[in-house]
């Protein structure tokens, strides 16, 4: 009997024990769930000199000057805030569809390039305030755009898009013949070749690279599907969005982005 006594009371002792630690490891478990880790980017850019930024060609965002210079509103943008930091800017042309992919990675240190702020950016990344106002715009050869006045009359159209962009899902419910290009630059090349009836690409972009004096000449916008707004992404919880946000705010209260963003005829966001 007394052994029986022994050995219950040891049981219980032992129960209590696992419960106090099942209770400990509860709490500690929510308290990480309900706070973000801080990721310290800035850190690692400092030691490596420099700020690896995502892109792809595209005008007037990210383009290469006649010297094979990276340069554009964004490319200006992201070297004000690296000298910020102390540090250069490096340009890494970057997949569109697996921009997420190269972030996460740490390929790349940001996506900056006319990204235009959707649910699923800001559920995988962290996203800065944002500094432009876009829309999504159908573009076709100048003679025949006005002949469509929004995506219901467009169904029997053939449209070429950027992979994975704002504008392949503008169109995602309506249009069934669809090509996936690599970049918004290529799906203006689709529509110019005749491949594609139509494409839809940002109205920043449409504003710099169609009309008379540019390089579609022969090629105009027409319907807007979207409106929305561009950002930078992070990593997420990375120390870096916070830190662009604190510059935003002193280069709007200075003027310089507004005066970067009459450079290249943008709508700059101000708060």
């Amino acid at each position: 009997m007394k052994l029986t006594k022994r050995i219950l009371a040891g049981a219980c002792a032992l129960l209590m024990v696992a419960s106090s630690s099942m209770l400990f490891t509860g709490c500690s478990k929510k308290e990480g769930d309900d706070k973000e880790k801080t990721v310290a980017d800035i850190d690692a850019v400092k030691k490596a000199g420099k700020l690896v930024v995502g892109i792809t060609d595209y005008a007037p965002m990210d383009y290469k000057d006649e010297n094979g210079e990276w340069t554009g509103f964004d490319a200006e943008f992201a070297r004000m805030f690296a000298s910020d930091l102390g540090v250069t800017a490096e340009f890494i042309e970057i997949d569109w569809d697996n921009k997420t992919f190269e972030l996460d990675s740490g390929a790349i240190d940001c996506i900056w390039n006319g990204m235009t702020i959707v649910d699923e950016i800001l559920n995988a990344c962290s996203v800065s305030d944002p500094y432009i106002n876009n829309s999504q715009v159908v573009v076709m050869k100048s003679d025949v755009v006005g002949n469509y006045a929004d995506l219901a009359s467009m169904t029997e159209l053939k449209f070429a898009v950027e992979a994975g962009s704002a504008g392949e899902s503008a169109i995602a419910e309506t249009i069934t013949n669809v090509t996936p290009v690599g970049t918004q630059g290529d799906a203006l090349l689709e529509v110019a070749s005749g491949a594609a009836d139509a494409c839809v690409i940002d109205a920043t972009m449409a504003a710099a690279m169609t009309g008379e004096g540019t390089s579609y000449a022969d090629l105009a916008a027409g319907a807007v599907l979207t409106e929305e707004e561009y950002g930078v992404a992070f990593r997420k919880g990375s120390d870096l969005c916070d830190a662009l946000n604190k510059y935003m705010d002193k280069i709007i209260a200075d003027g310089s982005l507004q005066a970067l963003g009459d450079k290249y005829n943008l709508s700059v966001v101000t708060k």
